[in-house]
């Protein structure tokens, strides 16, 4: 008769080490993803400063993005490969580096090299993070872990371009990079000192090559795609379509791949696991939420009611904090044995609302219009947040839970650049169609136009302009008051749109299994 040994007794850290464990990981994913954002409100001056065009600069972020998403799903087998302690603490200084080697870069190319550089550190510190969390509580505590790393997904990229506006109006860009630097050293030491390797970890026998080929050419081209669609009309440019077949072929062949070896880079055979799949589909969502709005609302706000970007990213901070306090009460909530069900589908009504609410914007409307629904999003997306990150690996042990954890963020980052992608496409389309009828209208034969035209002629003549100059003032006044209503009933239409997509998370909701006596089961990653 066989004897079964007795699984070893695992010992979850507690005190001062558990929290500065914590600290240690939830700041290093607030940095990965402060960089997602922080750069974008200062490109324009970047640009200026090196020479780079407006379309050559969009790759300062692009080279971050592809990078972060190519990594991100990986980290589970490297973090085995080199002993996660190992792997986290070199991520962190693969990070740090790279942003002082960005704020010394002097051209775009070299600057560009860099980013991509920092994404792959950056990529290695998000899921890592999310796994050393987690293994810092016992297997009832797992809502209350990703309650507290949820924090950081949403604090990152909303603190980001405030941040970043800050320091390039009182600084230089460059501070936008050398800020992570004090912050990168000091988590190195923490992260050599406190951290561990994942218990019953083993080293691969082998390394996935072709998978990894594979993983990155598919990941990389579907990224490449999503960000500069829009810039290189889609499908009209030959770049585009060319990696589009080389995405889906290499998709194709790595899933061929992963489930024809049993040494994958990526066990995508988890997917038998249904809740996996169901949470998969709602963290793209989360994402495209996340980030859609996070994106769109600034343009709203900047070009059709004339914000500055600093005025912006300070409205955003408020909303984050709503979500910062929600969390713990979201993860007690779920601690404390309510339905996930019933509380994610309460933040999809809640972000619904918030999106309807913005969706009725006008030429009027201010910074009190939009405090409440703000408030709504914050609230919302802690309400979906945490159950999300935790029914999907409900059951997951060890080694699986931390490719669940790679695959999740992986997803989440796809859903965000689907979801601007999307966003961008249908403001291109909207603004088109608008301002075709909007236009029409615009003619000698109306008279609410010709009235309105001949007011600002009268009025630019009294300013001692000559007859000629007045009226191609007067149409090019008119021009600008027509270009800001069509950008308002484009964004009004395009909040209406994600409020719509929004809606499609219910039924995908209520086909997540759950049961109310089942605990999650998890082993410590610690």
């Amino acid at each position: 008769m066989e004897i079964t040994a007795p699984a070893p007794l695992i010992e979850y850290p507690t005190g001062a080490k558990k929290w500065i464990l914590i600290l240690t990981a939830i700041s290093c994913a607030i940095l990965e993803l402060l960089d997602t954002t922080i750069v974008n409100v200062s490109l324009r001056e970047i640009s200026g400063s090196i020479g780079a065009t407006t379309t050559e600069i969009a790759w300062v972020v692009t080279a971050y993005a592809i990078s972060n998403v190519i990594i991100i799903p990986l980290t589970s087998m490297l973090s085995d490969f080199f002993g996660r302690r190992v792997y986290f603490t070199a991520s962190v200084v693969i990070f740090t580096f790279a942003s002082l080697m960005c704020g010394f870069s002097t051209n775009l190319w070299m600057l560009v090299f860099w980013r991509f550089v920092q994404g792959l550190g950056g990529g290695g510190l998000l899921s890592t993070a999310q796994t050393i969390i987690i293994g810092a509580f016992p297997p009832n505590k797992i809502s209350t872990a990703n309650a507290i790393f949820g924090m950081g997904i949403i604090l990152g990229p909303t603190f980001g371009p405030t941040l970043g506006g800050f320091i390039t109006d009182n600084f230089s860009w460059h501070w936008v990079f050398f800020v992570n630097i004090p912050i990168g050293i000091l988590a190195t030491i923490l992260s050599w000192t406190y951290i561990t390797n994942r218990p019953g970890a083993v080293k691969p026998r082998k390394i996935d090559w072709w998978g990894i080929l594979f993983l990155v050419a598919s990941i990389g081209s579907i990224q490449y795609v999503l960000e500069e669609g829009t810039a290189h009309d889609w499908f009209e440019s030959t770049e585009i379509t060319l990696l589009t077949f080389v995405a889906i072929f290499s998709l194709v062949a790595f899933i061929y791949r992963e489930l024809s070896i049993d040494y994958p880079a990526v066990n995508i055979r988890l997917y038998k696991n249904y809740n996996l799949v169901m949470g998969s589909i709602m963290n793209f969502m989360l994402g495209l939420m996340l980030f859609g709005t996070v994106f769109i609302f600034p343009l709203f706000v900047q070009i059709s009611l004339g914000w500055t970007a600093t005025q912006t990213g300070l409205f955003m901070i408020p909303g984050a904090i709503c979500t910062a306090f929600a969390m713990p009460l979201v993860g007690k909530l779920l601690g404390s044995g309510a339905n996930p069900k019933k509380i994610i589908i309460t933040g999809v009504l809640l972000t619904f609302t918030f999106l309807m609410m913005l969706a009725f914007s006008s030429p009027d409307s201010s910074e009190g219009d939009f405090y409440f629904p703000f408030i709504l999003r914050g609230f919302g997306m802690a309400f979906m947040m945490s159950p999300i990150l935790s029914l999907a690996v409900i059951g997951l042990q060890g080694k699986d839970m931390a490719q669940a954890v790679g695959l999740a963020n992986m997803i989440r980052q796809l859903g965000g650049s689907v979801g601007i992608a999307l966003i961008n496409v249908f403001l291109s389309s909207k603004n088109a169609e608008i301002r075709g009828n909007m236009v029409g209208y615009v003619n000698q034969y109306d008279e609410g136009s010709t009235s309105r035209i001949a007011g600002l002629t009268q009025n630019f003549l009294s300013k001692g302009f000559s007859q000629e100059q007045a009226q191609a003032l007067a149409m090019k006044t008119m021009d600008g008051m027509v270009f800001k209503q069509q950008a308002i009933v484009s964004y009004d239409q395009g909040f209406f749109m994600v409020a719509i997509i929004i809606l499609f998370c219910i039924p995908i909701v209520l086909l997540i299994k759950y049961k109310k006596q089942a605990k999650p089961a998890v082993v410590s990653d610690h």
